[in-house]
């Protein structure tokens, strides 16, 4: 079913689904169980699940013990930043791969079958009305065209799949679902979870994840080793990889081709429709296209737009679907640099076993609908995430002193309890913040490189001195001590969050698709990963996307069957 060699005769298709990550795979499941035949275009290699070399490995089976040496920081000095020696795999060569930063801009990039749902964070959160309306409040970007009613039945459905353990907190603004089990917190987390609710009354609770507190459709569960970047033979965390592109495979009516490098989305005049894409081969660079009846475009939001850009004709000379001339823009990402750290002296006679794969999560405090205090000097929100642990040998190793038998006790005697807390925190749409073409710069398949031009405003650095504050008074409050603020003052990508560049809206003036994601002058193209997003909220976004490319593929089927695509 993997083979290429289907392709060189059968060239037309149900379906194309562009990108096989997280909303990808989602759509290739989808359209598949419903019997359309569909081809998967990758542009990077074949990982099949369980294909993750370095999964089983101890830290002292790599050279340098999983640290990276000087090289790749001079060779990769964006994705190094990102990756140890145990996932590197995962994440493309800076040098193979450039692009054009204005300002910095870290773009971290998997290119291989299942994309980055192999090193996603896993959390899982629902946005609420507070998100799908606040734009329109205020007066920001444009309205969303849906509210929660609309994606609920879906959030439902596509949790229900995925498996996401956590807790049911009965939080409007963050709303429950069907989950597993829930990890538990430990004692200096459930420590700060008293203080906080007795204090603020606020709610600090574990992450939403999803990884399998008990076993899924034949995944997981989870074994507790916290090593979900280099791949989990076992299933026990979600990826295109261990469910919906096997799933997908297994219908029969799938097609995967790896190696694609899409170039272009093909315009029919005449039928006022996409007709199929272009690609390039990335081994051979031969050029093919394929045909279809519809397309999902979920390559990612920033070469989703990129796509959508180069993707020229007649009809759409600023690149397919931009007559709003809003593709591209709106890029968004959550900045995740502030916060604080701390430690405890007491629970000295208490620890934990395994590795559990998440930290805690303290949702969104400010500007609620029923805030008393809502005088402060920015918009939206943010969450708060973090960990709570013993200190161990890696912190010691670099100032303990001694040697032999006493010094192998100390180093391996656990030290002090800490919890180290940040904001992730909402980044507003702004218009500016962008991606274009740049024509006079192109990479080895003679594709023009992707110019970046991002930058954090006023609102989200008043938003980290906000977060910095309140993460200490928090932590001092809660009795910790030697608290230590900090802003890493990382660049827009860090958090990879990357969200907006091919924004959902009402009018096609003014956004690039409408509330089935679809383009708006395009009626068979879709596009339902992070760029379609309108704002960013707070929450981590995946499921977002997932819940959106169910949606969408319910809707474009329907309107297949019914003769009106």
């Amino acid at each position: 079913m993997r083979s290429n060699s289907y392709i060189n005769t059968i060239q037309t298709y149900d379906a194309i689904v562009i990108g096989s990550g997280i909303s990808g795979g989602w759509a290739a499941k989808e359209l598949t169980e419903k019997g359309m035949k569909t081809l998967l275009l990758e542009r990077g290699r074949d990982v099949k699940h369980g294909d993750y070399p370095t999964a089983m490995l101890h830290p002292w089976d790599f050279n340098l013990r999983l640290a990276n040496p000087i090289e790749d920081y001079h060779e990769n000095p964006i994705q190094s930043m990102g990756y140890d020696q145990s996932n590197k795999l995962f994440y493309v060569n800076d040098s193979d791969h450039p692009y054009i930063q204005e300002k910095p801009f870290n773009w971290y990039r998997g290119y291989q079958v299942g994309g980055r749902s192999l090193t996603w964070g896993r959390q899982c959160y629902r946005l609420s009305d507070l998100d799908f309306e606040a734009n329109v409040k205020e007066g920001i970007g444009v309205d969303w065209p849906i509210r929660y009613h609309d994606l609920k039945p879906w959030y439902d459905y596509v949790e229900s799949y995925v498996g996401v353990s956590g807790r049911k907190d009965n939080i409007a603004h963050l709303p429950d679902g069907p989950y597993l089990p829930p990890m538990e917190l430990n004692c200096i987390e459930q420590h700060l979870e008293e203080s906080v609710k007795q204090t603020y009354g606020r709610m600090l609770t574990v992450a939403r994840v999803a990884n399998l507190t008990s076993e899924r459709n034949g995944r997981g569960p989870c074994r507790y080793r916290n090593l979900c970047s280099r791949g989990c033979p076992f299933g026990g965390y979600f990826s295109s990889n261990s469910a919906t592109i096997p799933q997908a495979l297994h219908t029969g009516n799938l097609t995967l081709r790896p190696f694609s490098i899409v170039t272009e989305i093909l315009y029919d005049n005449a039928t006022e429709k996409a007709k199929g894409v272009r690609i390039i081969d990335a081994i051979t660079h031969e050029v093919m296209e394929f045909y279809a009846r519809i397309i999902f475009l979920n390559a990612s939001t920033i070469p989703t737009a990129a796509i959508l850009l180069n993707s020229k004709s007649p009809r759409f000379p600023n690149g397919l679907g931009n007559d709003s001339d809003q593709v591209g823009r709106n890029l968004m990402d959550h900045h995740s640099s502030a916060g604080a750290s701390a430690m405890h002296e007491g629970f000295g006679n208490q620890y934990y076993k395994g590795r559990r794969p998440c930290g805690f999560l303290i949702p969104r405090f400010r500007n609620l609908v029923d805030e008393k205090s809502r005088n402060l000097d920015f918009l939206r929100g943010y969450q708060i995430q973090g960990v709570g642990r013993r200190d161990g040998w890696q912190e010691k190793m670099l100032y303990l002193p001694g040697f032999g038998k006493k010094f192998k006790n100390d180093l391996t005697s656990p030290g002090p309890w800490t919890v180290w807390m940040a904001g992730w925190g909402e980044c507003l749409p702004y218009q500016d913040n962008r991606i274009t073409l740049d024509r006079s710069k192109i990479d080895q398949w003679g594709l023009p490189l992707v110019n970046v031009d991002f930058s954090f405003r006023e609102n989200e650095s008043a938003m980290q001195q906000d977060i910095q504050r309140t993460c200490h008074e928090m932590l001092e409050s809660a009795g910790f001590k030697n608290i230590e603020i900090f802003n890493y003052n990382r660049p827009g990508g860090s958090t990879v969050h990357e969200m907006g560049t091919a924004r959902m809206g009402r009018d096609p003036k003014t956004s690039v698709v409408n509330r089935f994601n679809q383009l708006h002058d395009v009626k068979n193209v879709f596009i339902t990963d992070g760029s379609c997003m309108a704002s960013s909220a707070c929450q981590n976004p995946s499921l977002t996307y997932m819940a959106l490319t169910a949606r969408a593929c319910n809707y474009a089927y329907s309107q297949l069957k019914n003769g009106l695509l």
